[in-house]
């Protein structure tokens, strides 16, 4: 019963009872609370005895048995009612009380978990439709220890059960968890140039995630730590804005022995949940392309009244897609580079790469990840790795304490041809990365040199910060009177002055590595000699034209040959018409 996806069917034939009394896209709130009562049921069954005793000797002496009954369990909850889920089904006329009176001998944290479920609704909604025995007596025949199923297993199980959901009631799937694989990678770019830091004993790190989900970022990264170095520990931190998906991150947290007081519920952006704290390392897949007009009133106000000091100084993206801001966040979140510095790691669709001319919101922000040196390298993905689209995504590795060789620079690494086809379609998701596939691209970016693939196409590039910034120039020609003589100003400054025709006003960009005056000399003047350049217009702007700088130019086939193509086309359609005049 532990392999994961016969647990899947399993639980999902619950939904066969629920037919009919439930509208499919309302089986996520009875399947996803129950799924997890169950396993909080199993990890707790061993201690129940103990913890049952704890309890009558600690409440006969007067004492609070709370720490006490967490000590029993080894787990940061306990459960101190004598019932659980089996004892349950044996009063099968008082299960809806029953059942009432076992959740609220929970610890507050889990109690928390259950109502951001809204489990006592679906209770008595299951009740009065006289199902909540027959659910309650399923659950109980899988055994969801950690023992049967790994905590892994366990969030694979949630993932692929809230996706299901998602998909049943037309929801975006995608807004609710990152494909492990991804996760894998990004873990691996994050932690290759600290190994030699995160192999000494006891290194205690922090790891935070704004847009948690149902918490596969954290999960995953702490499993590799784990792996890389057992006696290593990793404290996590997030937040979630979807109810559903905090309660399960918090569920598996506290399985998992992390304290759950560092995972927020609420909007990253209009609340942010862990105001003025840093982490170590931060990992994200914001949503893409999802506009921010709920929370656009309180984001103007902390970008116009605490500028830099608040999280957004640099600038704001435009409304229809708030990812960026996602960005700025996590750079507010990052320790100083003095105090040890951090790096994260954010999933981003094309947009913020070049959205945005200069002086718009976008670039400002370009700019100061750049002027400030925080960019260490860019992945391009394949499409069609994420399961509610399949747009081109892009991994940006975002650090204060950047190794020596990587100071002024930037990375593009150009994974787009790295994947395997899946077996089997997942909504959007059709390809996947390989172990082979994610230890290329983290050499790639650990040896931090160009490299091509085996047909000479290069798959990574070096650059200098300065290569994406230009100056944005503003060409004015001059207005001509009718006779084709140059108008000049009347008064004020402007007296004497050829005055600008606005419809041949025109703009450039110029390479910031570019002297100005000389572009202008080279590639202007010759076709306009009576240009000039506005200086007040100047603006500077950054942008990351990523695809142009892995495009690779394929030569046309010679003409003799294309000529030879359409001359046997020719005689051939000639043929074809000889025999059907015939």
């Amino acid at each position: 019963m532990s392999t994961q996806p016969a647990l899947s069917s399993f639980i999902w034939s619950v939904a066969d009872l629920l037919r009919g009394d439930y509208k499919q896209s309302d089986y996520g709130k009875v399947i996803l609370p129950f799924t997890v009562l169950r396993r909080l049921d199993c990890v707790l069954e061993s201690t129940k005895q103990a913890v049952l005793a704890e309890l009558a000797a600690k409440s006969q002496l007067g004492v609070n048995p709370a720490p006490f009954l967490r000590r029993k369990t080894g787990l940061p909850f306990f459960n101190q009612s004598p019932l659980d889920l089996k004892r349950l089904l044996g009063d099968p006329s008082n299960v809806t009380q029953n059942l009432f009176s076992y959740i609220q001998g929970f610890s507050p944290e889990v109690r928390d978990i259950f109502e951001h479920f809204e489990f006592q609704t679906q209770v008595e909604r299951l009740s009065k439709a006289g199902l909540l025995y027959q659910v309650s007596e399923k659950f109980c025949q899988i055994d969801l220890h950690p023992k049967r199923v790994s905590n892994a297993d366990m969030g694979t199980v949630f993932e692929e059960l809230i996706r299901k959901f998602a998909e049943l009631s037309n929801e975006t799937a995608g807004e609710h968890f990152t494909p492990r694989e991804v996760i894998r990678l990004m873990v691996n770019l994050l932690f290759v140039e600290d190994s030699d830091a995160l192999s000494k004993s006891h290194v205690v790190r922090t790891l935070y995630d704004p847009t948690a989900g149902t918490g596969g970022m954290l999960s995953v990264a702490g499993e590799y730590l784990a792996e890389l170095n057992p006696q290593a520990s990793l404290n996590v931190f997030g937040q979630e804005l979807n109810p559903e998906s905090y309660a399960i991150c918090k569920a598996d947290m506290l399985i998992k022995g992390q304290n759950v007081d560092h995972i927020a519920f609420g909007n990253t952006l209009s609340d942010d949940g862990h105001s003025g704290e840093h982490f170590d390392y931060m990992l994200s897949n914001p949503p893409f392309g999802v506009e921010w007009k709920k929370v656009e009133k309180a984001v103007r106000r902390e970008h116009e009244t605490q500028g830099h000091a608040g999280r957004f100084g640099p600038g704001l993206p435009r409304v229809s897609d708030g990812s960026m801001l996602f960005l700025l966040h996590l750079i507010s979140k990052m320790r100083p580079a003095q105090e040890g510095g951090s790096r994260f790691g954010i999933v981003l669709n094309g947009s913020p790469l070049f959205t945005g001319g200069a002086g718009s919101g976008e670039s400002e922000i370009r700019r100061y990840v750049l002027e400030n040196d925080l960019l260490e390298a860019i992945v391009g993905l394949p499409t069609d790795m994420f399961y509610n689209t399949g747009i081109a995504t892009y991994v940006w590795i975002v650090s204060n304490r950047k190794p020596a060789a990587r100071k002024g620079k930037v990375q593009l690494i150009d994974a787009s041809g790295m994947w395997q086809k899946m077996r089997k379609s997942l909504g959007s998701k059709r390809k996947e990365l390989s172990d082979a596939h994610i230890e290329r691209i983290t050499r790639l970016f650990g040896s931090f040199e160009e490299a091509r693939n085996e047909d000479g196409k290069p798959v990574s590039r070096i650059f200098d910060n300065e290569d994406f910034g230009y100056h944005a120039i503003t060409v004015e020609r001059p207005l001509r009177d009718e006779a084709g003589a140059i108008v000049l100003g009347t008064r004020g400054k402007q007296k004497g002055k050829p005055q600008a025709d606005s419809s041949l006003r025109d703009t450039e960009n110029v390479p910031y590595k570019d002297d100005v005056a000389e572009y202008f000399q080279r590639e202007v003047l010759p076709h306009a000699p009576d240009a000039w350049i506005d200086p007040d217009k100047t603006k500077v702007g950054y942008e990351i034209p990523f695809n142009r700088h892995f495009y690779v130019f394929k030569p046309p086939r010679p003409l003799a040959q294309i000529d030879a193509d359409l001359k046997a086309s020719t005689d051939r359609i000639l043929e074809m018409i000889k025999g059907l005049s015939a």
